[in-house]
This record gives C-alpha cells, sequence and structure tokens, in this order.
C-alpha cells in the first residue's frame, strides 16, 4: 500500500525492478479516492498523515529531494472511523486530518425501495422492467447483506440468465435464508447441478 500511495525507486525492496509512480502523484491538481481507509496499518498512517499534511512526500527507497503534490483526497470507510480511534485502531490526529467534510451514506437497505431500481437500470438498461411485480418487491425487501456490491453481482446473474430469471431471485432468496453475514464481507454461494454457474 505503501509504494501504491507514494511510488518507490528501483531496488527498494525485492521486487523493484523499477522506478513506480505513486498514486499521490499521479494524482496532482486533481482527486485520489482512497477507498476502506480504516484497513490501512497503523504504520503507514503517520506516513499518510504527514504527506497530507506537508503536501509532500519521498518515495519508498528514496533519500532525493520530497515530491510535491497538490492532490484533493477523499476517503471511504465501511466503519465507523471515530469508534475505530477510540478503540486504538486509527489514528486520531489523522481522522481530524480526512474529516474536514463527511458524508454518510445509508446501505442499500435503508434506501432500496427508491434506489434499487434506478441502481439496475444503471448497470442493465431495461432490466428492471422485464422483472414481474412480485420479483420486484422480493429485491426491495431484501436486507442486502453485501450492499451495492452484492446487488450488483445480483445483477450480474439476472443478465445471464435472461430467459430465467427466476433463478437469479431463487439466489437472492437463498442468500436471504442464509446465516447473516457481517456487512462487507462476501456471502457464500449456493451452486447447483443444472441451476447456474457464477465466474469467480
Amino acid at each position: 500500500i505503501e509504494s501504491e500511495l507514494f511510488g518507490h525507486e528501483r531496488g527498494a525492496f525485492t521486487g523493484a525492478t523499477s522506478q513506480r509512480v505513486g498514486h499521490l502523484q499521479l494524482a496532482d491538481k486533481g482527486t485520489l479516492f482512497i477507498d476502506e481507509i480504516d484497513d490501512l496499518s497503523l504504520d503507514l498512517q503517520p506516513k499518510l498523515l504527514r504527506a497530507l499534511e506537508d503536501r509532500e512526500f519521498r518515495r519508498v527507497g528514496s533519500s532525493g529531494n520530497p515530491i510535491k503534490f497538490d492532490t484533493r483526497v477523499i476517503a471511504a470507510s465501511k466503519k465507523d472511523l471515530w469508534a475505530e480511534t477510540q478503540a486504538g485502531r486509527f489514528r486520531e490526529d489523522l481522522y481530524f486530518r480526512l474529516s474536514v467534510f463527511t458524508v454518510e451514506l445509508p446501505t442499500l437497505r435503508d434506501r432500496g425501495a427508491e434506489d434499487l431500481p434506478l441502481l439496475v437500470e444503471a448497470w442493465a438498461p431495461g432490466l428492471w422492467d422485464r422483472l414481474s411485480e412480485e420479483h420486484k418487491q422480493q429485491a426491495i425487501n431484501h436486507t442486502w447483506p453485501g450492499n451495492v456490491r452484492e446487488l450488483r453481482n445480483w445483477v450480474e446473474r439476472l443478465k445471464h440468465l435472461a430467459d430465467a430469471p427466476e433463478l437469479a431471485m431463487q439466489a437472492l432468496l437463498d442468500g436471504a435464508s442464509s446465516p447473516q453475514a457481517p456487512q462487507g464481507e462476501v456471502l457464500p454461494v449456493k451452486y447447483r447441478a443444472g441451476e447456474y454457474y457464477q465466474p469467480g
């Protein structure tokens, strides 16, 4: 992750056969989106904080002059970052540096009836209208523990099973009846001979 953010010099570590430009530099004069920043290790958090504070960084393995950058950073987290700081898993100073503006996005289950048809149509135009009213209602009532990622997988199944949407709907219902998985984790997929195959 450090190399992804800051880049590295040739020979900085095993496998670093050439110089690599990091995303902070690539996003100069633009925007860098860091997803799931709550997964950033505690030893890397102060390095990111220092880079954001000073607006400069060094590539991994570099002893030369720091590289300056002017990048807007947007970070997303699947966890409550403030609670993570209180638990000692996220640095409080980095939290305050990042949280100039915060936007809380509701989960799909909290906005399903309104957003579900729009999302399905965005990924597969015309697909929502082809579903029966019963299937639409089942999709709206589903809790979507995997959030939008789960919905996108379901849409992909429906696209490939256009002539047998009840199979993809059954897969959705099977997921709903399985033991509840923690938010953000992959749900187990049930395969039955002759029904469907979802490429990994």
